[in-house]
């Protein structure tokens, strides 16, 4: 799957009490990311992937009151921020095949920030370098939200993100 997130823990552990929670993450997040960043969000389906992402639109100066999920769309660009972001949805795609027609090498490393839903198909296609966050259920209103760093880049903005958003 993705390298060592399975095989080491996390580099942060969030628990999120609600939507709006999870949005405010994002958002702090948002406030940190720059051109060609990459942000993989893993998670079951309700699990909070696209609330976190209006977060990052809006801590990248974007509305973010029109992100929606591009299941069906497989992508959406955002501009009218600091940054463009590329919302991208790899959840209805079957295999490598479909994805390398994607022109998902037009998003890694470009202008822009990239995240992308459900990314395990584009696994043969990600840079080295990327933060990996996985969302999971403890209840209705709850979530869990595990922050792996990938990259000197990426531990950086984590560090940062950790201190803006706890103050540590």
């Amino acid at each position: 799957m993705f390298k060592g997130d399975a095989a080491a823990g996390p580099d942060l552990d969030v628990v999120s009490h609600g939507v709006e929670q999870t949005r405010r993450l994002g958002a702090h997040l948002g406030h940190r990311l720059q051109a060609s960043d990459l942000v993989l969000l893993v998670g079951d389906f309700g699990s909070g992937k696209t609330s976190f992402t209006q977060g990052i639109a809006q801590g990248l100066g974007v509305d973010s009151r029109y992100v929606n999920s591009p299941t069906f769309t497989l992508v959406n660009e955002y501009t009218g921020g600091r940054e463009r972001l590329a919302h991208i949805d790899l959840y209805r795609l079957e295999g490598e095949e479909q994805v390398a027609t994607l022109g998902l090498e037009d998003y890694l490393g470009g202008p822009g920030v990239t995240v992308i839903e459900w990314p395990e198909a584009a696994v043969p296609w990600l840079p080295p370098d990327y933060l990996l966050v996985r969302f999971a259920y403890l209840n209705e209103t709850k979530r869990t939200l595990r922050f792996w760093a990938y990259g000197s880049r990426y531990s950086d903005l984590l560090h940062k993100f950790t201190q803006e958003a706890y103050g540590v």
